[in-house]
């Protein structure tokens, strides 16, 4: 079955990854309509120039260059709001989401489900694409979300699948910043969603480095509070 999607790429300084993740999605999508919309969230490093050059090369490649203060989520918002597919898909661009799990969740996707995850293996040795520092911190995290009833075993994956009327009809439900934006999806949205998980291979990380800091997870430990109160007063 052939498909209308819009590929969202929130990036900051991944001018090694950007060429080679496009040519993945584009062998991988080439039977559908599609459109790639890479949010760069003011990369210092050579990633406009590619971005720019790749905008002239294919008529489907959009990049977005934004100006405001760094953030994954809000970048994915701005992508999503450009974008003209009802069909979202969310992914990292340093290459450890791997395009080719991308027909097998239409798949599910195709069978009612309102969000498709790409979920991690969070058992200890089976993803070589994940040190163990960072799977046990997103083993903890998930215990956390627990308490939100989240149906899904990876609520912080960064690559899932969804229409993008759950964001527009819950723009302003979400909490709206960090690193989490699947999280955000699945607790703030008013209706609860069907969702699937569809488990990957997540791959290293070969050419960038890891956005995740003190910053970010006092972000998360706010949005986790936040998100708290609001169900204990609902």
């Amino acid at each position: 079955m052939r498909h209308k999607i819009s590929v969202v790429i929130p990036a900051l300084n991944e001018e090694k990854n950007i060429k080679p993740l496009t040519l993945k999605i584009i062998k991988v999508l080439k039977k559908n309509k599609f459109e790639i919309i890479f949010v760069d969230d003011s990369s210092t490093d050579q990633s406009k120039k590619i971005l720019l050059a790749l905008s002239k090369k294919y008529k489907f490649f959009k990049p977005i260059f934004r100006k405001k203060s760094r953030d994954l989520t809000q970048s994915c918002f701005d992508g999503i709001k450009k974008s003209k597919y009802q069909n979202i898909l969310i992914l990292d661009a340093d290459l450890q989401h791997d395009p080719k799990y991308i027909p097998k969740m239409f798949k599910e996707f195709n069978k009612g489900k309102d969000i498709v995850i790409g979920a991690r293996k969070l058992t200890s040795g089976k993803n070589k694409g994940l040190s163990e520092t960072r799977r046990f911190a997103s083993v903890f995290l998930i215990f956390l979300f627990k308490v939100f009833y989240i149906q899904t075993k990876d609520p912080m994956s960064g690559f899932f699948l969804f229409k993008k009327d759950i964001y527009l009809k819950n723009e302003n439900r979400f909490f709206g910043k960090g690193f989490k934006i699947l999280a955000d999806l699945l607790i703030n949205s008013k209706a609860k969603l069907k969702t699937k998980d569809v488990f990957i291979d997540f791959n290293r990380r070969y050419e960038s480095e890891s956005k995740m800091n003190i910053k970010i997870l006092l972000i998360l430990i706010q949005f986790y509070v936040t998100s708290l109160i609001k169900k204990l007063l609902t």
